[in-house]
């Protein structure tokens, strides 16, 4: 084994605390974040299971659903296994709203964000969590103006979610009563923005029925992108506005965002362009526009105008990959994140092309950042491998391809279903609940621990290469 030189001569003291102080700080962080949502699910649950929150009678069963439900709404997926607009009633619903709310802005910018209004002092492991959450480093934030970050956060998430919300309830009050118009905006604004892909409409066919109306499906679609976006890459853009200007974070999720949306209008196109089940019997510009919308929100959302156990398999087979990748890092979309695969990507066409750097957009990324992508593309990986094969144990009977295409959905919080979901056996159901909590925290929270780990190591062995290949 070969020595690092050590950079600085410290005191013995100062060397210890330091370390001491950095593995503290590395793994509190990421067991901080876990217990976070775990919390918000017990929390979520609890409140799901008021009598006063459902139709119908309370019990194991019931509390089951209530479990399910707050897992999907707290990791903002989306898959139920009653459906929303008729198992809850309309206080459920305002509080399945919230809990979407919640869930999609995350605990500890909201306790943050309560913590400035109070006046009370932010802790440093709160600082740490916003910045790496949230992209601080993006945005140029130090630890300094983190508060500044999250209040921001909120009142961005806020504002766009009341614009969304007066647009719908303008739409909606001439289809529905005024009460149930705004119920009914509310409640899709917020789960729009937080790509929580929940609905309410008091129609058998969900936003199927909505599949021609540009005002709802536009909104919805906007609001999806926004939220998937991530806050980082919309304060970059909003601050620098020039293209040229943009930091690299931004301009790879902006060029892989728009590359995945158009390979999934192409997805769609192809092999169900003459589906009479799903877009064969649309005019030409609507089945554009529809393939666009499922392309937005199929990725991260869940929201569809199509019956997915009616679409072709290759269709759903090209979902699943869609879905796993997600949405960017630091929003409310789950997934291993465009920015992941962005970076591996990179990496990958530098060493075909015989470049030892992996370079972007006139800018160097990190050997570290490369290995870090690497690590969680393949730990989501093996989490969704052990996901399907657990299912396909659990519930064999179903079609495997059907079973690939739920798991996904669940890791990815993206929540599209083939209908799977509320016939699965409880075990399978018990299986989505740790999918959905994995998919949400578990990449994220792997990622915050590597970016946290600042050792050195002291010792490296001797180079030997191995036959790869």
């Amino acid at each position: 084994m070969v020595r690092q030189p050590r950079q600085a001569e410290l005191g013995p003291v100062t060397v210890a605390v330091e370390q001491r102080e950095t593995k503290s700080r590395a793994s509190a962080t990421p067991l901080l974040l876990i217990y976070s949502f775990a919390a918000l699910v017990l929390v979520a649950t609890l409140l799901l299971a008021l009598p006063f929150t459902h139709h119908g009678e309370n019990g194991l069963d019931h509390l089951f659903v209530a479990l399910f439900t707050a897992t999907s709404a707290v990791t903002v997926t989306g898959l139920v296994v009653q459906d929303t607009a008729t198992y809850w009633t309309t206080g459920g619903q305002l509080i399945l709203a919230g809990i979407i709310f919640v869930g999609g802005l995350g605990f500890m910018t909201l306790a943050t964000f309560a913590i400035v209004l109070i006046g009370q002092q932010v802790t440093l492991s709160q600082r740490l969590l916003i910045q790496e959450s949230f992209g601080g480093e993006l945005m140029g934030t130090g630890h300094g103006g983190l508060v500044r970050l999250a209040v921001g956060i909120v009142t961005f998430a806020v504002v766009s979610q009341a614009v969304a919300f007066a647009i719908l309830a303008i739409k909606f009050w001439a289809i529905y009563p005024p009460g149930q118009a705004l119920l009914q905006a509310l409640f899709q604004a917020v789960s729009a923005f937080n790509n929580a892909g929940f609905i309410i409409l008091p129609h058998e066919e969900g936003m199927v029925a909505y599949q021609r109306d540009a005002v709802v499906i536009g909104v919805t679609a906007f609001m999806i992108f926004m939220g998937a976006i991530s806050y980082g890459v919309l304060f970059d853009m909003v601050r620098h506005r020039k293209p040229r200007l943009f930091g690299l974070t931004t301009k790879l999720v902006l060029t892989m965002t728009a590359v995945l949306i158009l390979l999934g209008v192409a997805i769609f196109l192809v092999f169900e362009y003459r589906n009479p089940e799903t877009l064969g019997h649309l005019p030409v510009s609507q089945k554009v526009t529809t393939s666009l919308f499922e392309s937005v929100s199929g990725r991260t959302a869940g929201f569809s105008t199509l019956d997915y156990s009616e679409t072709e398999q290759e269709t759903n087979f090209m979902m699943t990959g869609l879905m796993f990748i997600g949405g960017a890092s630091a929003s409310v979309a789950g997934g291993l994140k465009v920015n992941t695969l962005a970076v591996v990507l990179v990496a990958v066409f530098s060493t075909i092309r015989g470049i030892s750097a992996t370079s972007a957009f006139g800018r160097e990324i990190p050997a570290r950042q490369v290995r870090s992508a690497l690590v969680i593309g393949a730990i989501a990986t093996a989490i969704v491998f052990v996901v399907v094969v657990s299912l396909s144990i659990t519930d064999g009977a179903f079609d495997f391809l059907d079973l690939f295409f739920e798991g996904v959905s669940a890791f990815g919080t993206v929540g599209l279903s083939t209908g799977v979901t509320p016939a699965l056996s409880q075990w399978g159901q018990l299986i989505l609940i740790f999918a959905m909590f994995i998919g949400r925290v578990g990449p994220f929270t792997i990622g915050i621990a590597m970016a946290q780990q600042s050792d050195v190591d002291r010792y490296r062995f001797v180079e030997e290469r191995v036959t790869i290949g």
